[in-house]
């Protein structure tokens, strides 16, 4: 089982509400366009959380650090029992404060909540940051089926009926 941090009170996790959708996409473009560009995919998720993500059963967790919006994390339901973790994005002036580690701690608690068995991700092997998070978290890679993503060259997962044992 991971190891909880205890969250500083400077920094509170939110559940998205349509006042936080700029700064969704602003996070979310924020590190694509560092390091990758814009796909369409992304643009539609990203532009219209509400629809592609929480009407279809997903959820969207915002940080924020003394009230800014300063990360984000998204959950989205693939199939009964089965969740994406994606749109994962910490703004760089707030990297360090351990806020990507806070929001993958508590997708994972909420993907339990819902009743998942297994959660999963899509990221990019240039990504060693990101990937050792997702390891201290519990995911495993996989075989990498095609994706509607580029960028996406690695599959990792969280088996949680495995994990609860």
């Amino acid at each position: 089982m991971p190891q909880h941090y205890t969250m500083p009170s400077s920094i509170q996790i939110v559940d998205y509400n349509p006042f936080y959708a700029k700064a969704f996409y602003d996070l979310n473009h924020e590190w694509i366009s560092k390091y990758f560009v814009m796909e369409e995919a992304d643009e539609q998720s990203l532009g219209d959380p509400q629809n592609y993500i929480i009407n279809k059963g997903g959820h969207i967790l915002i940080a924020l650090f003394h009230g800014e919006p300063v990360g984000a994390c998204a959950l989205l339901k693939e199939e009964e029992g089965i969740y994406e973790m994606s749109k994962m994005a910490v703004t760089p002036r707030a990297q360090g404060l351990r806020i990507g580690r806070l929001l993958g701690e508590r997708i994972v608690e909420r993907a339990r909540k819902l009743g998942a068995r297994k959660l999963f991700l899509l990221s990019n092997r240039r990504l060693t940051t990101a990937l050792s998070l997702y390891t201290r978290l519990g995911f495993v890679e996989v075989p990498m089926q095609p994706s509607i993503y580029q960028r996406a060259d690695i599959k990792m997962e969280l088996d949680l009926e495995k994990e609860a044992e």
